[in-house]
């Protein structure tokens, strides 16, 4: 039997995890492209960059709580199977990178992930959360903290995660989306073995 429900709930969490907010955001609020200044990413600390510290926090919240809402509805629709729930997660995470909407390009899915994480394991992103604040407060670079994050948190699953098995969905979408986020920061990691990334030092525009 074709587990419907569960295609439902995947296919859904990718058509979410597309929408673009920071795009949408800053085309709202000032008409121009984000795309076109700072970074020319769509995620948080571009828009904070650029538009200001209101579009920077809803930014991140918007596309945290999306990858939060796929978990969710994927979890209600399949009576809490872990199989689609970590599958919607992975899959709102991969529309965020590769947004149907923006011609499958788009962010780099940080803040989709922890949103993704928190429906499914919540200690182990919490304390990779943890490790994202210390990293940007010690030494100011999103990114680091960012890749910090990324590398930490199936480590931290397998270590303090519910169900620590090679098989579980959750450690292997986990993992799956930390090296997707690895990735999309390969540009990152030669400016900051180069000494020329940018740090953050808060907003043009309040």
């Amino acid at each position: 039997m074709i587990p419907w429900n569960g295609i439902t709930s995947v296919t859904f969490a990718y058509l979410l995890g597309s929408i673009p907010f920071g795009y949408l955001i800053v085309r709202w609020r000032s008409g121009t492209d984000v795309r076109s200044a700072g970074s020319g990413n769509i995620g948080a600390t571009n828009v904070l960059r650029t538009s200001g510290r209101a579009s920077g926090i809803a930014t991140l919240v918007l596309d945290c709580g999306k990858g939060y809402f796929a978990v969710w509805l994927a979890a209600a629709l399949t009576q809490h199977e872990e199989r689609f729930m970590a599958l919607a997660g992975l899959a709102a995470t991969v529309g965020h990178v590769f947004s149907l909407y923006l011609k499958f390009k788009g962010g780099k899915g940080v803040a989709t992930c922890l949103g993704v994480f928190l429906g499914l394991a919540w200690k182990p992103v919490a304390v990779s959360a943890v490790i994202f604040l210390a990293t940007v407060l010690a030494w100011r670079y999103v990114s680091l903290a960012s890749l910090a994050a990324a590398v930490s948190f199936p480590i931290l699953y397998l270590l303090i995660g519910e169900r620590p098995a090679l098989a579980d969905w959750t450690l292997v979408c986990g993992t799956f989306c930390s090296t997707l986020v690895i990735l999309k920061h390969k540009d990152n990691i030669k400016r900051l073995l180069a000494g020329t990334e940018h740090r953050l030092t808060g907003s043009p525009k309040p």
